[in-house]
């Protein structure tokens, strides 16, 4: 295959990659806690001719490279529910959840009791405190959530008094782009990847965030990566289609 017809596959595999990213952004628009994926692309140079003869721009060869998928965790707006169990985290920050796979941390704070009187996720894992799991009693009433993280209830027929039931963990990472995306709104910390407590992160009660795509973009996005498609594929067919007359051509004259 020609080296042009190369370097324009290089781009179609790129912007095929680039779809899927986009797309799977558009199908998580009403996810909550979902955080935005972008694609990087960068210049790969491959030297080629190495005679001496050839001008230096010509010994070598441009390609695009598929280099990284990074994460944009840039705070989603909040919706308000009303909810005593929905949450959400005003600032940096995860929350900690227990999974069959491990910790898992997620910005997704729409949580429920399960039968045991554990603060779950929706899919059932179980949400950490700073002393593991929280669990609720029949008897509590009146569940407030303080802007540390820190659960307070009334329970039994003493409504006067408070009672903690427990503090959610909330964690930071030095470097967040080294999570990885574990479902739709789940990462994991890779091996080595240690999370930190913090305390700059305010906990709201009563609200989701909600995903920080922005639709009128990414499907502007879709649309212009449809058209560059369109255009490198009409190339790559103009490029054959110039070799065949070529060697058509040739064929018609007479030995």
């Amino acid at each position: 295959m020609p080296n042009n017809s190369l370097i324009a596959l290089s781009w179609q595999t790129a912007l095929l990659r680039e779809l899927d990213v986009v797309s799977n952004n558009v199908a998580n628009i009403t996810t909550s806690g979902y955080k935005r994926d972008n694609s990087a692309f960068s210049e790969y140079l491959m030297p080629v001719a190495r005679a001496e003869q050839f001008a230096s721009p010509d010994r070598r060869l441009s390609f695009v490279q598929d280099r990284a998928t990074w994460h944009d965790f840039s705070q989603g707006s909040f919706q308000p529910t009303g909810g005593p169990l929905d949450v959400a985290i005003d600032g940096e920050g995860f929350f900690v959840v227990q999974t069959p796979r491990g910790e898992r941390y997620t910005r997704n704070g729409a949580f429920q009791l399960n039968n045991n009187g554990e603060l779950v996720t929706s899919a059932g894992d179980r949400v950490l405190g700073e002393s593991g799991p929280i669990t609720l009693q029949l008897t509590d009433r009146d569940f407030v959530v303080h802007a540390d993280g820190t659960i307070k209830v009334r329970e039994g027929a003493n409504l006067t008094s408070d009672s903690t039931r427990g503090k959610l963990r909330v964690v930071t990472f030095a470097n967040s782009q080294s999570l990885q995306k574990d479902g739709t709104s789940m990462f994991l910390a890779p091996a080595g990847v240690q999370p930190q407590v913090t305390d700059k992160a305010r906990v709201v009660q009563g609200v989701i965030e909600k995903s920080n795509v922005h639709a009128v973009f990414e499907m502007s996005r879709l649309i212009q990566i449809t058209r560059n498609y369109t255009e490198v594929a009409n190339m790559i067919q103009q490029q054959s289609d110039l070799r065949r007359n070529a060697i058509q051509q040739l064929a018609d004259v007479p030995a």
